[in-house]
C-alpha cells in the first residue's frame, strides 16, 4: 500500500455508502475505529481487520491504512494522543455491550443548543459542565478499552510469492475445499514448504488462515443482506449449523442475530 497523505485524526462519526471507503491514509495520533452500522474493513501492508458491532480496531500513529464499507455504515473514530493499550501495531478489541454505547455516546454527542442572548454566564456554566461531564466519559471509555481483549481475527497479507499465489486462489473462492497438498501442486510447492511458510509469514497454521479468511468474507455478504445458508455455501463451510457455530465462537454472537 503506497504511503500518502496526512489525514487529521479525529473523534467523531461519519456514513459511509456500501461498497465505498476512505483512501489510504496516516495520521499522527492514535485512533480507535468502529463500525456502529454496518461491516468495516481496515487493510495495512500487513493484512486486514473486518470489524463487525462486536470488534473496534486499534490503529497506531502512523499505521497507513485504508477503510471499505460492507453494508451501510457509520464510521466512529476516536483521537488518542496517549496510548492506553500499550500497542505498536493494530489490533481487534472486543467490544463488550458497555464499550460500545461509550463508544457511540463518546463519539456522536451533540453540543448544547445555544440559549437566548444576554445568558453568557449561564452558557459559560453549561460548557464547563459538559466539558467536565465529557471528561469523565472519556475516562470510564479509556478504562474500558484497556479492559479489552485482544483477539487474532487479522488476515495477515504473505510476503513469499508462492505462498501469495495459494492465499489469492482462497481469496478468489473462498469455498475452495482442496487440500494444501493439491494447493502446492497448483502453485509448485510441496505441502511441507507451504505448511512452514504459513507459520513463518502468516504467523498460523493453513487451517487457521482459512478459516480467517472464510470467516471475514462471511461477514462481508451478511452486511451485505446475504441470507445464513448462503453465506455459510459461499464460504465453504459443510453446513450451516458448522458456519453459525464456528461464527458464534469467532465473534461472541450468531450470524443472524442482530449484532451481525
Amino acid at each position: 500500500m503506497p504511503e500518502t497523505r496526512q489525514r487529521p485524526a479525529t473523534t467523531g462519526h461519519r456514513p459511509i455508502e456500501a461498497g465505498g471507503g476512505i483512501e489510504a491514509h496516516w495520521h499522527d495520533r492514535h485512533q480507535i475505529v468502529y463500525a456502529g452500522r454496518g461491516v468495516l474493513s481496515v487493510t495495512t501492508d500487513a493484512g486486514s481487520w473486518v470489524a463487525p458491532a462486536t470488534r473496534a480496531i486499534w490503529v497506531p500513529a502512523g499505521t497507513v491504512h485504508q477503510h471499505r464499507a460492507y453494508g451501510e455504515t457509520t464510521l466512529h473514530t476516536v483521537r488518542l494522543d496517549e496510548n492506553p493499550l500499550g500497542l505498536d501495531a493494530p489490533s481487534a478489541l472486543v467490544v463488550s455491550p458497555l464499550l460500545r454505547e461509550l463508544l457511540l455516546t463518546y463519539t456522536s454527542g451533540e453540543k448544547d443548543q445555544a440559549e437566548p442572548t444576554g445568558r453568557h454566564g449561564a452558557l459559560e456554566r453549561r460548557d464547563e459542565s459538559g466539558a467536565a461531564e465529557r471528561e469523565r466519559l472519556r475516562g470510564v471509555l479509556l478504562d474500558q478499552l484497556r479492559r479489552s481483549p485482544q483477539l487474532p481475527t487479522y488476515l495477515p497479507t504473505p510476503r513469499d510469492a508462492r505462498l501469495a499465489a495459494m492465499c489469492t486462489l482462497l481469496q478468489d473462492d473462498p469455498a475452495d475445499s482442496r487440500t494444501l497438498t493439491q494447493l502446492g501442486n497448483e502453485v509448485g510447492a510441496s505441502e511441507r514448504t507451504l505448511s512452514r511458510l504459513c507459520k513463518t509469514d502468516l504467523g498460523m497454521s493453513f487451517p487457521q488462515w482459512r478459516t480467517q479468511l472464510r470467516l471475514h468474507e462471511a461477514l462481508r455478504l451478511l452486511a451485505e443482506g446475504e441470507s445464513v445458508t448462503r453465506v455459510a455455501h459461499q464460504t465453504g463451510w459443510a453446513s450451516a449449523s458448522a458456519f453459525i457455530d464456528t461464527f458464534r465462537r469467532a465473534f461472541g454472537h450468531t450470524p443472524g442475530s442482530r449484532r451481525a
